[in-house]
This record gives structure tokens, sequence and C-alpha cells, in this order.
């Protein structure tokens, strides 16, 4: 899935960035608020992390922005002010979350997980299609119990389907929540892995279908 990340302390978001990124997920970083209610409007994240303390808006005129056009992205605000009344008014705008710098890096991506999960509708960190079972918490597939080896890649593209099973995902969508919009993404890149992935779950796994002219579906079981 793919994360936003709003921060403009350069060598917080590039931690934030490599530590998402190393945990298997599409990341964007933007140091502007400008910049972020425009993006989030035009690409599909699973959650937005968001500094108050921006240098052109403010982030809580960013998640205002959000919360007016009626997006329920998932947004879990980063800040240094330890003030209840700032905690208090980014809950009321609509923040899912709140976490106080310095934080710690496992916290932080435990309630990323806690929060992309929300988002997707899915509480349970477990996600099962038939004998295939996927555990977010620890980025672990099953196949009627043997551990399958999934790459970064595929585990996106797996998770983007089962959480969909039963439903076609279009091609644009899938490749929107694999890739970061500053990463090159070859023609025929989510055809290589959906191809790859189909053969690791060969031959007791669900079906991958392709969908002519609109995308993939993968078959409940």
């Amino acid at each position: 899935m793919r994360i936003l990340i709003v921060e403009d302390d350069a060598a917080l978001a590039r931690g934030l960035t490599a530590s998402l990124k190393l945990a298997g997920y599409a990341v964007d970083h933007v140091a502007s608020g400008e910049e972020a209610a425009r993006l989030e409007r035009a690409e599909p994240y699973g959650l937005v992390v968001l500094d108050l303390g921006l240098p052109d808006l403010s982030g809580f005129e960013v998640l205002t922005r959000i919360r007016r056009r009626g997006s329920t992205v998932p947004v879990m605000i980063l800040t240094a002010r330890e003030a209840v009344a700032d905690r208090v008014k980014g809950l009321d705008l609509g923040a899912d979350d709140y976490l106080l710098k310095p934080f710690d890096p496992a916290e932080f991506e435990a309630r990323v997980r806690a929060l992309m999960r929300r988002g997707q509708g899915t509480p349970v960190p477990e996600l099962v299609c038939g004998g295939l079972r996927y555990d977010r918490s620890t980025a672990t597939v099953t196949l009627n119990g043997r551990v399958l080896d999934l790459r970064k890649r595929e585990l996106a593209v797996l998770e983007g389907l089962i959480t969909r099973a039963g439903k076609v995902v279009p091609k644009d969508r899938l490749a929107g929540e694999v890739f970061g919009f500053d990463e090159p993404v070859a023609p025929n890149a989510i055809e290589l892995y959906v191809a790859r992935l189909r053969k690791k779950l060969e031959p007791d796994g669900p079906q991958i279908r392709t969908i002519r002219g609109l995308g993939y579906l993968m078959e409940v079981t």
C-alpha cells in the first residue's frame, strides 16, 4: 500500500521513508502543505503521515482540506507540540492518530500498520483467501501451511488483491498502490509481478484472473 509523508524535517523524512519502504510500503514524501493537499486529491493513498509545523499551510489546514472534500484516508499527525489543546484540535478535525516527537520507530511502524488495517476495513492483521494467509504484522504469507517467499513488490501486489478478493482491481489503481510517484515504472511492471505471484501460488492457491481491459481479480476459494 502507498503512504504519503508530509514532513519538512529532511532527516526525519528520510528515516521514516526508509523504514516504511523496508517494511514493504510505497512511500511519497513532500515538505509542503499545498503539495500534500494536491497529491492527496490525486493519488490512492492508504495513509497520510502529517507534520503540523509546515512552512506554508499548517498541518491543521491540510487536514481540514482533506476532510472537507470527503476523504476518509487515515491521517496520523506527527508533532513536537505537547499541548493537550493541539491534540484535541487535531482529533476534532478528523485525525485518526497523534504521535509526539521524538518517538520510537517500532511504535511508529505499529501505529502505521494499525491505521492501514483500519483504513481498509480490516481491523485484524491477518488476511485470508482460502488456504492463503497473509499476516501483515509480520509480513508472512503462507499457503496451506507452507511459507511463501515473496519479494516486496510481489507482497504489495498480493495485498492489493487479497484485500479486495472477489473484486476487480484496476491495473492503474494497483500500480498506484505499489509504486511511489518518483519511482520509474516499466509499462509491463504490474503484469510481471502478477505473473510471478501466480507461479508462487501454483498449484493449490487462489487464481488471479486477468479481466481484459479492466484489471485483475483474485478468486475467492
